[in-house]
């Protein structure tokens, strides 16, 4: 009769903290192809900051240096102090050019949001998922475009004696309109082109940002008896105010930098009506060859940018909703 061997239960116990995981073994070569994505990565980074500080931080640093000097490319520069700046504060049409531009500039933000907001509540509700993509294509194509051909085609579109619309109101018995000739004309021209051209960035990225908002909110929205107005302005509007944020900053920038519509259209004129201040710039750095007055009019239009976007990020802690 053979012995057999009983091993008590109590051995056959292992406690849960005494089981080990079985460890990973990475292969040498998922270990090369990590290292390889994370050098390319880091060359990503290294080329993007590279690209950053050739093209953004040396030239910002280089106006501020030549901001404090006196340089006319011709003789050597020599050094004015605080001059520059204090000549700024005294420059009535320099000043009147910031004060165009700050005005251009709401209308062209408060236009583009608006109007970008309300095509893309429109074609977000009514369109489908290929009607989305045919839309926002077609609202996008005009910022591909060059500025500076759209700002040519835009001047003899809107040329009072020549133009095809003077021309077409014309057929209707209307009289021509001063488009590009009167100064409240002219800036209104500027602000729409701007606008026609640029609102299908908000457009896009406002669409992108209804189609995020949760199904169950609206739902439940609709269940309690909210209308469309009321689920915009109390539902979506509040989940996409990130987006809105974003949006407005990013306007704001360019409006603020607004150069290549009313130098090509109207010089800046008629008279200094549409006279921006990277115009002012422009006349007085290579027109009037008073480079460190114009290095010092562009850091005083850097630090008008900043401190109105950080306004924008300020009030946005009690507008922008974040989820």
């Amino acid at each position: 009769m053979s012995a057999t061997t009983s091993i008590p239960h109590a051995a056959l116990r292992v406690s849960p903290s005494e089981v080990k995981p079985p460890r990973a073994v990475r292969r040498p070569g998922a270990r090369r192809a990590a290292r390889r994505e994370g050098m390319f990565g880091y060359a990503m980074i290294a080329l993007s900051m590279l690209f950053v500080t050739v093209f953004t931080f040396i030239p910002i640093l280089a106006s501020l240096g030549l901001s404090f000097f006196h340089w006319d490319v011709i003789s050597p520069p020599t050094w004015a102090g605080l001059e520059n700046y204090q000549r700024f504060f005294t420059d009535g049409p320099v000043l009147q050019s910031f004060g165009v531009t700050t005005v251009m500039a709401i209308a062209i933000v408060a236009l583009q949001l608006t109007l970008g907001l309300f095509l893309a509540v429109l074609v977000n509700q009514r369109t489908s998922t290929f009607g989305r993509t045919f839309f926002r294509t077609a609202f996008y194509l005009p910022l591909l475009a060059s500025t500076a051909a759209v700002a040519i085609f835009m001047g003899y579109l809107f040329d009072a004696k020549f133009g095809a619309i003077n021309y077409y109101l014309g057929l209707l018995g209307m009289s021509d309109v001063p488009w590009l000739t009167s100064p409240f004309g002219a800036q209104v021209t500027i602000v729409l082109i701007v606008v026609w051209q640029q609102v299908g960035f908000t457009f896009v990225l406002f669409v992108s940002a209804l189609m995020a908002v949760p199904t169950d909110v609206l739902e439940a929205s609709s269940i309690d008896g909210a209308g469309p107005l009321r689920t915009l302005f109390r539902i979506k509007i509040p989940l996409i105010s990130p987006t809105i944020l974003f949006a407005a900053v990013i306007a704001f920038i360019n409006a603020m930098q607004l150069f290549d519509q009313p130098f090509i259209m109207t010089k800046g004129g008629p008279g200094t009506a549409t006279t921006t201040a990277t115009i002012s710039m422009y006349q007085t750095g290579f027109q009037n060859l008073q480079f460190g007055y114009s290095s010092a009019i562009a850091i005083i239009l850097l630090l008008v940018i900043l401190a109105i976007t950080g306004i924008q990020f300020l009030a946005s802690r009690k507008l922008v909703f974040y989820q």
